[in-house]
């Protein structure tokens, strides 16, 4: 009997314990019960991404640190998925682990959060903004030199936490996450991506399992979001064909496609020695349109652009990872 036709399976979900780590965990867990008839556990954890929250991911080995305990518990059968959050998941898994479905994206924009100001435009001169990522920071420096760019660490609450302690006086989030938590009234101004382009995967959930487990895997293709699952796959060949990294100062996103046609954008952006952006340094910017209806179409559109940002004058030297 197969894992999707077997009403009494029982799965264990591996998560990471932040309120909206969980919340995935639990949308995912009432998918299998609803449209599978599984009976689905948690299993929450503490992984050294959230450990580590003195230093920029960038720094310390990057957004995979989200993951690795998470593929630990797969490994060794305390867990039988993860959920995570696309964006934060290396572009390549390591042996031995397949991404078994990517679910519809939620909002994928990101989101300017602040008590005093409803617009980047209304931020005063030198006015500090809270992100860790460097993307962002590329981005909003291309928008507003004149910003100060603090770093920002912490699950959604600790840094809406800290803005709201007066430590900054805006910080930039991703819309999903705040919508996903009933935090939207939060939003001051949601970016428009020809604005401030998302990174790759974001807004999108992923299942992770072991590369063996055929059974969740055939299962769980049956809840996938096809052309979710296209067009974060185009998005994340170009960080992949870029290095890879999930903390690259890089941005892809696969605006409003029409049918099967895909128009990707991506930018890329010099974060500067002392990680406050280059003043006056120009965005790398590249798009290519292409029909899409299989993931191999999906990469060759992602390569192309991926060279172009190369072609551009985008190269990425990661910063060696700290103790």
């Amino acid at each position: 009997m197969s894992a999707a036709s077997s009403p009494s399976l029982r799965v264990v979900i591996a998560t990471r314990e932040s309120r909206l780590a969980l919340w995935q965990a639990e949308h995912v867990k009432a998918l299998l019960q609803t449209r599978l008839g599984w009976q689905v556990e948690l299993l929450g954890m503490t992984t050294l991404g959230d450990q580590i929250l003195d230093r920029s991911l960038s720094k310390v080995g990057g957004k995979g640190l989200f993951v690795k305990e998470l593929e630990t518990a797969l490994l060794d059968g305390r867990a039988d998925i993860a959920v995570h959050s696309l964006k934060d998941v290396p572009m390549d898994l390591p042996d031995g682990f397949a991404l078994a479905c990517v679910l519809e994206r939620e909002d994928p924009r990101d989101a300017l959060v602040s008590n005093h100001f409803s617009s980047l435009d209304e931020l005063p001169p030198g006015a500090v903004v809270g992100t860790s990522s460097l993307r962002r920071l590329v981005l909003l420096k291309a928008l507003r030199p004149d910003l100060k760019i603090e770093p920002l660490r912490g699950n959604l609450d600790t840094r809406l936490r800290k803005l709201d302690e007066g430590q900054y006086q805006a910080i930039v989030l991703a819309a999903a996450g705040l919508k996903r938590l009933g935090l939207a009234s939060r939003i001051r101004c949601a970016f428009d991506p020809a604005q401030m382009l998302p990174a790759a995967g974001q807004g999108a959930l992923g299942i992770e399992v072991r590369a063996d487990r055929q059974d969740l895997l055939e299962a769980l293709a049956t809840l996938a979001h096809q052309p979710t699952w296209l067009a974060v796959t185009a998005e994340r060949t170009v960080s992949r064909a870029m290095g890879g990294s999930c903390s690259m100062p890089l941005a892809a996103f696969i605006r409003e496609p029409q049918g099967d046609e895909m128009c990707l954008e991506a930018a890329w952006g010099e974060p500067g020695a002392d990680g406050q952006g280059v003043a006056g340094q120009p965005l790398v910017r590249a798009e290519h349109r292409a029909s899409v209806h299989t993931f191999a179409d999906a990469e060759a559109l992602g390569e192309r652009v991926a060279a172009s940002l190369r072609a551009g004058g985008a190269v990425w030297a990661a910063p060696a990872p700290q103790p």
